[in-house]
């Protein structure tokens, strides 16, 4: 989780991720001068759409200070889309790909189907590029 020292941008770094199957996760808030959370986009999590694989758990860091984490291991194969609550509409939203598409129970991306701001659905890297490179930081940073 990172800002700007003025706080006009933020961002998650990396902004797509692909890992194996129970990879542990730590979501870190480096940006030193703003609060920022690691949301799941399930409808347990503030009535959210569900943006992760159905039988995954959701998750919601709460908001993380600077310098403050939050960990988390992801187990269910396929697309996990998540934003930081405050600041979603900056574009602050990332994806993470577990596993690969074939693998049993892989559940692809979300059809986008209205269920978010078009600005936010576009700052979601694509699947593609993600499995692609492996790793992809946030547009214009």
């Amino acid at each position: 989780m990172r800002g700007t020292a003025r706080g006009e941008h933020v961002w998650f770094s990396p902004q797509g991720l692909a890992i194996a199957p129970g990879t542990p996760l730590r979501f870190v808030n480096d940006d030193p001068g703003n609060s920022h959370t690691a949301t799941a986009y399930h409808p347990s999590v503030l009535d959210r759409p569900l943006r992760i694989p159905e039988m995954a758990k959701p998750w919601d860091s709460d908001f993380l200070l600077p310098g403050q984490s939050f960990s988390l291991t992801l187990t269910v194969p396929g697309v996990y889309d998540y934003c930081c609550q405050p600041h979603e509409m900056a574009g602050m939203v990332g994806r993470i790909i577990v596993g690969h598409p074939g693998d049993a129970g892989w559940q692809g991306p979300s059809p986008e189907s209205g269920d978010l701001m078009p600005e936010v659905l576009a700052a979601f890297p694509s699947v593609e590029v993600i499995l692609n490179a492996g790793r992809i930081e946030a547009k214009g940073i």
